[in-house]
């Protein structure tokens, strides 16, 4: 039970993400809502399955609190994304911050550290690694906030190359706090996040599920070909590695056919 159930909240989260797309107004607000629930759910529910209770709460008190915490200077000071405000459409606002924005920072931190741990040794480029996979999905994810009127940006300049309305400094940002958040981790947690194994498929799975479909996405369905290449570049320096890794071990794994000596 304690390896089907990941796959099963994984296998949930894709229905409502192919959704997505399919949908418009405050049906798509409730939507993206729900969307971040499932995924901060599967996240910490991985954590606590796996790894156990510490982690658990190492992983909530350092992405999600940690989350809150500068979501709230940003929102207040503009200090370290720059000037903007949440509009009313994400839900319920402490401070300003819709409670659902730590709770996206939480779903996708667990699944990014995990495939850091699959192909960095312990130490700072597993901490830059981890830090870089995490920030990366911003390319995908700020765009796309912006264009449904989620939030918005008091001054949008410099901006990426065709990504108008979010600038450049939101990006360095959430490097900064992801850098933060993924160096305190491991300390908090404890050396059961040291090493990953085959229980960590489905946190593997959902990391290359979001990095193949928001391409998709953003490429296809939602008009937005700048941010697919942004996010494509930017997630594919973990993304790629552990795609090839993943499928070079099962490549491995597969039983070869015996070899005919009477041939």
């Amino acid at each position: 039970m304690r390896r089907r159930l990941p796959w099963a909240g994984l296998g949930v989260l894709v229905l409502a993400q192919i959704c997505y797309p399919l949908t418009a107004g405050t049906t798509r607000a409730g939507l993206t809502v729900a969307t971040v629930v499932l995924g901060y759910l599967l996240s910490v529910g991985h954590a606590l399955l796996s790894r156990g209770p510490r982690t658990a709460v190492a992983l909530v008190a350092v992405a999600t609190g940690g989350g809150f915490a500068i979501e709230a200077l940003g929102v207040a000071t503009g200090f370290p994304f720059g000037s903007y405000d949440y509009s009313g459409e994400l839900g319920p606002k402490l401070a300003g911050v819709p409670l659902i924005i730590p709770l996206a920072w939480t779903w996708m931190a667990w699944p990014t550290w995990l495939t850091a741990a699959r192909l960095v040794s312990p130490g700072i480029g597993r901490v830059a690694l981890a830090a870089v996979g995490l920030a990366a999905w911003d390319l995908f994810l700020d765009p796309q906030m912006v264009a449904e009127g989620y939030w918005v940006w008091r001054n949008a300049t410099p901006a990426l190359p065709g990504l108008p309305g979010v600038p450049v400094s939101n990006y360095l940002g959430w490097l900064l706090f992801a850098v933060l958040l993924m160096a305190a981790l491991r300390p908090l947690a404890g050396p059961v996040i040291d090493h990953t194994d085959s229980r960590d498929a489905p946190m593997f799975a959902l990391y290359l599920w979001t990095y193949f479909s928001s391409i998709l996405a953003h490429a296809v369905f939602l008009g937005l070909p700048a941010s697919a290449a942004w996010g494509a570049a930017g997630m594919a320096v973990a993304a790629v590695p552990l795609a090839l890794t993943l499928g070079r071990e099962r490549h491995e794994r597969r039983p070869r056919r015996p070899v005919d000596a009477t041939a």
